[in-house]
């Protein structure tokens, strides 16, 4: 799609209209001795981690149990909406993510295994999942407040899978989703706007070479972007983010 001045093109999106950034997993040490990031899920959307150097891990939890896949150089790893995820720093691990949905992790959908009784408060719950807008070190002491007060929550719901028990699980994302729900509206708008657009765009080439119109191949470009922020807390380590052409919102994810 071409705005009216040719010289001025609509923005392209990433294949597929996914988020990315590239992550260095945090070497924090937490409570349990493992060293990592801030457990948490994200609701509809489908994660990949492209590991480009070192050594670590990602423990997940889901209806099926507790599992700890290993993250060495070269391997991609991905998981759907519902699983629980710690990232593990083990020597160096650093990672390319890729978010389905562009726009939809930036705005929110992602949820931290808190206790509760933070689960169940949204104001309690949004005070503790943000951090200052400068960084630095106050910066860096909210990161590891927030991964340990995510670690705390997300203990007892591995013990009891591990144990055979699904329920505590089941709470969790059922107390998730009633965090998030006054927020699904603007999702769905973001949605529209971005993945399924890019979608419908696909749909829209498939019918016109159909017809023999090739018009569409005219208007090819190239994009590019280097990351705006280097250096950033995620969730679960120091991150490079960009702003994608054609993305809703900059990545503020993993």
């Amino acid at each position: 799609m071409v705005n009216a001045a040719r010289d001025e093109p609509s923005p392209a999106p990433l294949p597929g209209a996914v988020g990315l950034s590239h992550l260095e997993a945090y070497d924090w040490e937490a409570a349990d001795g493992v060293c990592g990031g801030s457990p948490h899920v994200h609701l509809v959307c489908t994660e990949a981690y492209v590991v480009t150097g070192g050594r670590g891990a990602v423990q997940t939890l889901t209806i099926d149990g507790y599992r700890e896949t290993d993250l060495v150089a070269g391997a991609v790893v991905w998981f759907t909406p519902g699983t629980v995820h710690r990232m593990v720093q083990r020597d160096g691990l650093k990672v390319t993510v890729l978010m389905q949905n562009s726009g939809l992790p930036e705005a929110g959908d992602a949820v931290f295994t808190f206790p509760p009784s933070v689960l169940a408060d949204p104001e309690r719950y949004a005070a503790a999942a943000s951090l200052p807008a400068k960084e630095g070190l106050v910066a860096e002491e909210a990161a590891r407040r927030r991964r340990d007060m995510a670690v705390e929550g997300y203990l007892p719901l591995r013990d009891a899978l591990r144990a055979g028990d699904a329920g505590p699980l089941v709470e969790f994302h059922r107390a998730a989703a009633r965090l998030v729900a006054p927020r699904v509206p603007d999702w769905a708008r973001l949605w529209r706007a971005g993945a399924l657009a890019a979608a419908e765009r696909t749909g829209a080439q498939l019918a016109a070479l159909g017809a023999g119109d090739v018009a569409h191949l005219a208007e090819a470009r190239v994009e590019a972007a280097m990351p705006t922020r280097r250096g950033g807390y995620g969730m679960c380590g120091r991150r490079a983010e960009y702003e994608i052409p054609g993305a809703t919102l900059p990545y503020h994810g993993e």
